[in-house]
């Protein structure tokens, strides 16, 4: 569980609560149903007519992984590849199709595949990048989804604002209701910014981060697979692979692999 996520969003609540309370308002006056609905609803609506029904729908469950802290195990691909690569120097590469299917990650499995059938080290790296370009491409394709909803809401609460002001200007006989009437209108200019700003922004930035980290561990798992292919010192590889590391990841295993 991400507890920054869970953080952020109640941090950001709670900023809001207190901001109202502080300033002489209530919880209510911030609430209108009919905004609400309007503001996320038509926002969600419009959603449906720029994306497919699947992507639209999915949409939430990937929302889901905001709350989640991913773990990729680079310190333990780092190992397996050292200790791969020590099995191929010692017993030839065609040993290591021998509990291949033991691994865990299918990237590296893959790539190990091609090894052990002879594929050339061009044609791993055009069928491993090209794989990891795919992978991108759907994570951006589902942030994308999430900013161009952050685009649309601030619109909608507009929207909601001009239909609550020419509400509010067709009833300008009752001068006791203006006030109130104002205040409605500019909730859903509120709704709009609350949903752009302190959730879909806020969601595909951290989606793009974990994206990012996920790429990087498989430019690790490609560099090790093709110093595998082309048969490097072990040490030479593992030296290669500790460079995509953090230096506390880095360090916790430095003696492990760089053993003479």
């Amino acid at each position: 569980m991400d507890i920054m996520t869970i953080i952020g969003f109640s941090g950001g609540i709670a900023a809001l609560i207190m901001s109202v309370m502080t300033s002489g308002g209530t919880l209510g006056g911030i609430w209108d149903t009919p905004s609400f609905i309007f503001v996320v609803g038509g926002s969600f609506m419009a959603m449906c007519i720029s994306f497919p029904m699947k992507q639209t729908l999915g949409i939430f469950k990937i929302m889901g992984r905001v709350f989640k802290i991913p773990n990729y195990n680079e310190k333990t691909l780092v190992q397996n590849m050292v200790s791969l690569s020590e099995k191929a120097r010692r017993e030839g590469i065609l040993a290591l199709e021998e509990g291949l299917e033991d691994l865990d990650d299918e990237f590296m499995k893959t790539g190990l595949r091609l090894v052990v059938d002879g594929t050339d080290g061009n044609v791993i790296r055009g069928i491993l990048e090209n794989e990891m370009g795919q992978v991108e491409a759907r994570h951006f394709g589902w942030i994308g989804i999430l900013n161009a909803w952050a685009g649309l809401a601030p619109g909608y609460g507009m929207m909601g604002t001009v239909i609550g002001l020419i509400g509010m200007l067709n009833n300008l006989e009752d001068k006791s209701s203006l006030g109130p009437n104002m205040a409605v209108a500019l909730v859903t200019t509120l709704y709009g910014s609350l949903i752009a700003n302190m959730f879909m922004t806020p969601m595909s930035n951290k989606l793009q981060f974990h994206n990012s980290q996920e790429i990087v561990v498989k430019e690790m798992v490609i560099e090790g697979v093709l110093s595998i292919q082309a048969g490097d010192n072990p040490r030479i590889l593992a030296m290669k692979l500790l460079t995509y590391l953090d230096p506390i990841s880095r360090k916790a295993i430095e003696s492990e692999v760089l053993k003479d």
